[in-house]
């Protein structure tokens, strides 16, 4: 059992709209069983401007969903701290995504696994051992 978990933002509105079929069964049971997981604060940014540019569509008002997906689901709200943007600035080169950085960097700095399906994540060599 994992004792962080750290959703990128993807799994945590696929988890949030139950679209459990889009990540790993075993992932399910993992989230659902360790002590803490969480989301990086910019994640809340993804999911708002993704729903303003009309890519994903969000079953209620922004402010209600990101409440309803946090307090009541138990997903901790990880904040930019400047350790996270001092690491998100010196991952390797794979991409230049700040947003991706600053997740990937987030799951680094509490020492957790991260929950991603992202096909640029595994070149991180910072992630060896940290992804799901």
């Amino acid at each position: 059992m994992f004792e962080i978990i750290v959703l990128d933002t993807h799994i945590w509105f696929w988890l949030m709209t139950q679209d459990y079929q889009k990540f790993p069964e075993l992932w399910r049971e993992a989230i659902e069983t360790a002590p803490q997981v969480g989301v990086c604060a910019i994640s809340c940014y993804e999911i708002a401007l993704a729903n303003q540019r009309g890519r994903l569509e969000l079953p209620c008002p922004l402010g209600e969903w990101l409440k309803e997906a946090l307090l009541p689901s138990e997903i901790d709200l990880f904040p930019i701290t400047p350790q996270i943007a001092f690491r998100a600035v010196n991952l390797s080169a794979i991409h230049q995504d700040p947003f991706d950085r600053l997740i990937i960097a987030t799951a680094l700095e509490y020492g957790g696994k991260l929950a991603s399906v992202d096909s640029l994540f595994p070149k991180y060599p910072e992630l060896d051992g940290v992804l799901m």
